[in-house]
């Protein structure tokens, strides 16, 4: 795997969400949408299971690491610019979505679709900018039968995410919990986020969850 600069290289979050895909029964030939890709771990850990994958992401150069990334392993994935699921045809349904999408809250006036390498952590004041838009549009995406996993720090609201995948017709629970230490960012915000009410002082750790959802 390379990850080229400017491009988020795959952490935590991308490993715990990695291990829970590993435990998924993934048919060969299953479609998969990998949505903020990033460099394409993700997508290429499904493509090694036999899955047909499709890889999105809004950064024009994480698209092309997910390229290099499926040439370099021998993969074929279709690799999509865009936002979200607004690069698909219409008709494109998935068995299996994926994503680790930006989740940190930002500084009030931090567009979430800015520019540079915070592109992949920067998710508006609450970190939800693109969490509830997945949930509510992930769904129209997702075979009856189909699967998402959703990675996410809790700092963000787990019962949120929960609940509005539940509005959005898909049963939801946390699939897994891990905690592991502030990275750089969460330690630059702390103060913001202790008054925010996101962290305590003391608090040197966050949860991240893997939210496991499927259609009823």
């Amino acid at each position: 795997m390379v990850t080229v600069p400017g491009v988020y290289s795959p952490q935590s979050d991308t490993l715990l969400l990695a291990a829970a895909l590993a435990r998924e029964d993934i048919r060969p030939g299953a479609e998969a949408l990998d949505l903020c890709t990033g460099s394409g771990t993700l997508a290429l850990a499904a493509a090694r299971r036999g899955a047909r994958v499709t890889a999105v992401d809004v950064s024009r150069r994480a698209v092309w690491n997910t390229r290099l990334n499926a040439v370099l392993a021998r993969e074929r994935i279709r690799v999509r610019h865009g936002d979200l699921t607004g690069p698909l045809p219409p008709e494109d349904r998935f068995d299996l979505v994926v994503s680790n999408p930006p989740y940190v809250p930002a500084p009030p006036g931090t567009p979430p679709t800015g520019g540079g390498p915070a592109l992949a952590w920067d998710a508006g004041t609450n970190g939800r900018e693109l969490l509830d838009r997945i949930c509510d549009n992930v769904p129209a995406v997702l075979k009856h039968s189909g699967l998402l996993l959703l990675v996410h720090s809790a700092l963000c609201g787990t019962e949120e995410t929960l609940s509005r995948l539940a509005e959005a017709g898909l049963r939801a629970t946390v699939g897994a919990r891990v905690r592991i230490p502030l990275g750089p960012v969460l330690r630059d915000r702390r103060d913001r986020l202790c008054a925010a009410g996101l962290l305590k002082p003391c608090d040197e750790s966050e949860e991240l969850v893997i939210i496991r959802a499927w259609h009823p």
